[in-house]
């Protein structure tokens, strides 16, 4: 045995072996510091396999992990219960730093050695503390780690004697990687013989008495309270969190960084941490007390700046910590803002190179090549408003489906990137088919941005990345591998920009962590109703409700020709809307519905089926058929008449898709089975359908779908939408509708283009929303885990106020009978083992470190108040942990019998609906009481399913039916029909077109313009029309002649206000009507083409201009760089005009503005 004084040498008398690996560690500390960490983590290994060894087993409080490894050992939630909190945080850090030396190809720094022993020193202190077998041999309360212990390696004189050691240094790495394998499959072997040795049982047994005797023993004579020093366990963990993000921390320089000029006595001050490119402080990181705000600091952290710009010239950026919240400020470009972690070293860089390099939004054009109408412009410059005026870092546009969102988004990107506001940008979208369409959109109009499908092709780098959201939350919790020397991949920094498709409630409820998690820009896109869309949505953007960045809705793009209008017709077919009666059929059909096997035990036939049923589960084939003959007869056509045009059926059901098909192809064999498909999620090959229904000519014609083709799918040439299922949803409804919005040229012939699509509606949807309806308030169901967690909360909150008003002791004893204490324990008990399950790797799980900290205690559980327990609930409840539950039916009996005992304890009248639910499950196990576990329960299941239990119920007894009944839930079948196909004689009434009131406005508006355009222009010798298309200034009275002519027109107030909305003037209206007279349109650019001296192209370029303005009035210059012009020249104006030209030339567009003069 070493003679050698070690900080570990109260191990001895008890764990000889555990101070052996740790006198390893101590040896290499100063020699070979990764040698030193992986014995630091393998001392840490064997004394947790000694615990489960203890404390295991049968009647032991450890459960033993599916899984024999050091992490899942640590994170099994009885074992972080019973290490408490402070101790399973340095043993977490101990077991990172040795992974760190095993796998990182970096050196390890001699400062990571001494803090994994100083952590083991605390770990092991806690193990001797409390189960020393003799009290005598326990450590000193005041005993401390003494780094002065670690033996000095002998010094390295030669050159040849360093390379020599690194060399080593390379060899023992990989020695020490085999060396882990071989040690763990060794320890495996042991664990699995042990398991198999019957003999030892008994051993094992008496072993484990003894370990309670010692542990009883120790609690009775408890030491005095030792200094686990939790602040050092915090600084490791900030620089843990640094490593993540590459910073090695290897120089003295990058802690405690003396700095001189602070305004104290002595005129220095010391940074927590620096971090270093050269000689360049990128960034300094203010560290302060967990206990304290980590806010606290930035006037302390902003005098730190400044002395260090001072020596070295160059401004860091700040962080500022307190190990649980962190916030980041440039104080030259930025208010600070909270981040999640820290940036890696050349996104520190690129942040400081932005300070000089990054260009005003405002001063660049917007490319023209990717959009050219006014409204995406207008969005973009809305946005970049957003970001670089407001200093709001978050934005939100609403844009009908088909209206261009995402050329949008490209143009944003284009433009950011060009700006050097965006180097990389994440575009997340909900289904893999929007995804494929996102890449497929990048790669057509931004190719140099190389998009990355993450879905498909995790590995690959580009600068746009596009994903979904469940792809994305699982790489940003990949941990970095060898080599990147434990770097996450996406780390807080990553991304510049995060674009949201489709940004709705369920989303961010869903995945908010992501947006969260990286220190970003986040633009949210969304077609719903800019009214429809809720509170909470807005509110996550920072935006007042109903004010979103930017909108341009259906309204709209159906009003300014942008968008197709529907034609909506009502067909009211008869079983549809009113069920069917056996007393309203024939003697035939009542016969057949005499002979249908209505259920599977052969049950009477019902008097009638509602209309709920019908294509729910009762599917009548005259139904299907009439409306297919509508839809073959009134549909539009297409192929010169002779073929149905694209068509999308939305269908109740799979079962209901598939009918519709099979009738499709008895009515119309002559298809062969080709021209109508069923699209659904359960369709193998689906996409390669959707391909084919994509393409003009070829089959499917008719795609059936549940709920796949309801959004996202972008065919402009679907002219008919069937609405033969029940919709409810606002939002879905003008979803659905947008998948038939989008124009389609020459549809129907050379210049016969789509002017409208039909919707056939045999469901009342149409009717459900041409009422006013009320917006949405935003709530969304929490997910089942959450709800019973939140449950389990106001349990407690109920029993702990009834517990206190009767004078019961605060401590549930051991009994045979199940108490309202014990409940109130156990339930706490429960939570407690969820909270402490919930680890602190996860991405999701970091932000709330001070309440799973805190409440992974025992006892914080003992007395929490109401504020404490509704604190759990918003920052706890909704987090993944290691405690799961998979039987789902066994979770939701147990919300329905919470909720039961909670309407119990505070008396409420839905105690009797909620028995009522109870009652129904009861009975349903009862009908399975030939099942020998549900024989067993039997006298409790007749018990609850009847009403004399009910009479004077209790808590207990409540509960006690939960825990028996639970396992028992998904023994019940769940509850469905038989399919019954039927053939009666369906009715279908007169069909009506309905006017949707979003629609309705527009087409209205529409109309009236193309009157307007016909009345003005026979009408142009007026003055005020003489002054506007001779580009004069124009007077008050000029104004309300303009007004007065719009009126004439046949213009109503609602009209001249949409003018005002849409337009930027109703001059500008006006002239974009009745255009811009010839010779005033060329006289502005005649100094641009001297007789004589202009070029063929230039001439050429500007007769094109003033043929545009002659019939639109204006022109927005992006048009230059569009054809005609670059038919021209590719590069427009530029390739064709000297740099003075271009710019006399954007001065005559910019005078065609019409212009308004005082009276």
């Amino acid at each position: 045995m070493s003679t050698l004084p070690s900080n570990f040498s109260f191990l001895q008398p008890d764990w000889p072996d555990l101070l052996a690996e740790a006198r390893r560690a101590e040896a290499a500390a100063h020699a070979d510091p990764r040698t030193a960490c992986f014995y630091a983590r393998r001392t840490l290994e064997l004394a947790v396999a000694w615990l489960y060894q203890a404390e295991g087993g049968r009647g032991g409080c450890l459960r033993m992990r599916y899984k024999a490894d050091l992490s899942a050992y640590l994170f099994e939630p009885s074992f972080q219960q019973l290490v408490g909190t402070a101790v399973h945080a340095k043993m977490d850090v101990i077991r990172r730093l040795g992974n760190k030396a095993v796998h990182d190809v970096r050196p390890v720094a001699a400062q990571d050695a001494q803090s994994a022993l100083r952590e083991l020193f605390h770990v092991a202190f806690w193990l001797a503390q409390h189960y020393a077998r003799r009290v005598g041999d326990r450590p000193a309360a005041g005993l401390q780690f003494r780094a002065d212990l670690l033996p000095r390696p002998a010094a390295i004189d030669s050159a040849q004697e360093q390379a020599a050691s690194r060399a080593a240094q390379a060899a023992a790495q990989e020695a020490l990687a085999k060396q882990a394998q071989t040690l763990a499959e060794r320890d495996a072997a042991l664990r699995e013989a042990a398991a198999r040795n019957a003999e030892l049982d008994a051993e094992l047994a008496r072993y484990r008495a003894e370990i309670a005797a010692a542990k009883a023993a120790n609690a009775a004579q408890p030491a005095t309270a030792h200094d686990y020093n939790e602040a050092a366990t915090r600084d490791l963990f900030i620089d843990l969190l640094l490593k993540e993000a590459g910073w090695a921390l290897d120089q003295p320089r990058d802690r405690e960084f003396a700095v001189q000029g602070m305004p104290n006595n002595e005129g220095k001050g010391f940074v927590d941490y620096v971090l270093w490119s050269g000689e360049i402080p990128l960034a300094l990181v203010e560290a302060k007390r967990t206990r304290r705000s980590a806010q606290e600091g930035q006037q302390q952290a902003r005098l730190y700046a400044d002395c260090l710009q001072k020596s070295t010239g160059h401004r860091p950026v700040i962080y500022g910590t307190n190990g649980y919240e962190h916030w980041m400020w440039d104080d030259t470009t930025s208010p600070p803002r909270p981040v999640q972690g820290f940036h890696t070293k050349d996104e520190l860089e690129l942040m400081h190179q932005r300070r000089t390099t990054r260009k005003p939004l405002a001063s660049l054009p917007i490319a023209a090549r990717i959009v050219e109408r006014h409204y995406q412009q207008r969005a973009i410059r809305r946005i970049a408003e957003t970001f670089e005026r407001d200093q709001h870092r978050k934005a939100l546009v609403v844009m009908a489906t088909g209206a261009g969102k995402t050329r949008t988004v490209i143009a944003l990107v284009d433009l950011l990137m060009r700006a050097n506001w965006a180097k990389r940008v994440l575009f997340l979208a909900d289904r893999v088919a929007l995804v494929n369409q996102a890449v497929n959109a990048f790669k057509a109009h931004l190719p140099d941005a190389a998009p990355v499908n993450l879905v498909t092709d995790r590995a690959t780098e580009g600068r746009v990345y596009v994903s979904t959201y469940p792809t994305m939350m699982g790489l940003i919790n990949e941990g970095g591998n060898a080599g990147t020397g434990g770097q996450r991949r996406f780390g807080v920094g990553h991304f510049d920009l995060i674009v949201v498709d489709e940004a709705h409630r369920s989303i961010y409820q869903k995945y908010r962590a992501i947006f969260s998690y990286f220190d970003a820009l986040l633009v949210g896109l969304t077609a719903t109703p800019k009214d429809e869309i809720d509170r909470n949505t807005y509110s996550l953007f920072g935006l007042e409700s109903g004010v979103p960045t930017d909108a341009y809705g259906l309204d709209d793009a159906i009003a300014e020709g942008f968008l197709a209008p529907p034609r909506a017709v009502s067909v009211p077919l008869k079983f549809q809307r009113q069920g069917i009666r056996y007393d309203a059929l024939s003697d035939d059909e009542k016969d057949q519905w005499d002979a249908l096997e209505w259920d599977e035990e052969g049950g009477e036939a019902p008097d009638e089926v509602s209309a709920e049923a019908v294509n729910q589960w009762l599917f009548n084939t005259d139904t299907v058929d009439k409306m297919l003959a509508l839809l073959m007869a009134r549909g539009h056509k297409v192929a010169g008449g002779d073929r149905l045009g694209k068509t999308i059926i939305f269908a109740k059901n799979q079962r209901h898709a598939e009918f519709i098909q099979k009738r499709f192809d008895a009515n119309y064999p002559e298809y062969n089975g080709l021209f109508a498909r069923v699209i659904t999620f359960k369709t193998e090959y689906a996409q390669s359908l959707i391909d084919q229904f994509s393409q003009k000519n070829q089959a499917p014609h008719i795609a059936i779908s549940v709920d796949m083709l309801d959004t996202g799918i972008d065919v402009p040439e679907v002219v008919n939408l069937v609405f033969f299922k029940m919709v409810r949803s606002k939002a879905k409804f003008w979803q659905m509708v947008g998948r038939g919005t989008r124009l389609c040229k020459e549809l129907y012939g050379p210049e016969q283009d789509k002017k409208d699509f039909f919707i056939f509606d045999f469901c009342q949807n149409l009717e459900f929303f041409s009422q006013e309806l009320e917006g949405s308030e935003g709530a969304v169901a929490q997910p089942l885990s959450q709800r019973l967690f939140n449950a389990r909360l106001e349990l407690i909150e109920v029993l702990d106020k009834r517990l206190s008003s009767n004078g019961v002791a605060d401590e549930a004893q051991q009994s045979p009978v199940l108490t309202e204490a014990a409940i109130r324990r156990d339930t706490a008990g429960l939570l407690h083992s969820m909270v402490a399950g919930m680890s602190l790797n996860n991405f999701v799980v970091r932000p709330q470190r001070r309440w799973v900290e805190a409440w992974a205690q025992p006892d914080a559980w003992k007395r929490p108040t109401p504020e404490q327990l509704a604190e759990v609930a918003a920052h706890l409840s909704g987090l993944p942990t290691a405690v799961r539950d998979d039987d789902e039916d066994a979770k939701r009996f147990d919300a329905l019998l919470l909720n039961t005992q909670l309407a119990l304890l505070r008396s409420e009248p839905a105690l009797a609906r909620l028995q009522t639910k109870v009652q129904q499950v009861a009975n349903g196990l009862l009908e399975k009481a030939n099942i020998p576990v549900v024989r067993e329960h039997l006298l409790l299941i007749e018990a609850v399913a009847g009403d004399e239990w009910w009479q004077d119920v209790t808590l207990p007894m409540l509960e006690q039916a939960r825990r028996k009944l639970r396992s028992l839930i998904k023994l019940i079948e769940k509850s469905s029909r038989k399919v019954v196909y039927t053939d009666f004689e369906d009715a279908i009434g007169e069909t009506a077109e309905v006017d949707l009131p979003l629609v309705a406005s527009a087409v209205d508006f529409d109309r009236f313009r193309a009157k307007a355009k016909v009345f003005l222009r026979a009408h142009e010798n007026r003055l005020a029309l003489h002054k506007l298309r001779r580009n004069q200034p124009l007077t008050d009275a000029d104004l309300q002649e303009l007004e007065a002519l719009l009126h004439e027109a046949g213009g109503t107030d609602g009209d001249i206000e949409r003018v005002r909305t849409l337009h930027t003037s109703l001059p500008a209206f006006v002239r974009s009507l009745v255009g811009l007279d010839r010779e005033a349109a060329a006289a502005a650019f005649s100094s641009l083409v001297e007789a004589g001296t202009a070029t063929a192209s230039q001439l050429q370029f500007i007769e094109e201009i003033v043929q545009h303005l002659t019939e639109h009035g204006a022109m927005p210059p992006a048009r230059l760089y569009a054809s005609p012009f670059t038919d021209i020249h590719t590069h427009g104006p530029e390739g064709v005009f000297d740099p003075a030209k271009v710019a006399l030339l954007f001065e005559a567009l910019d005078s065609f503005q019409p212009l308004e003069a005082a009276a």
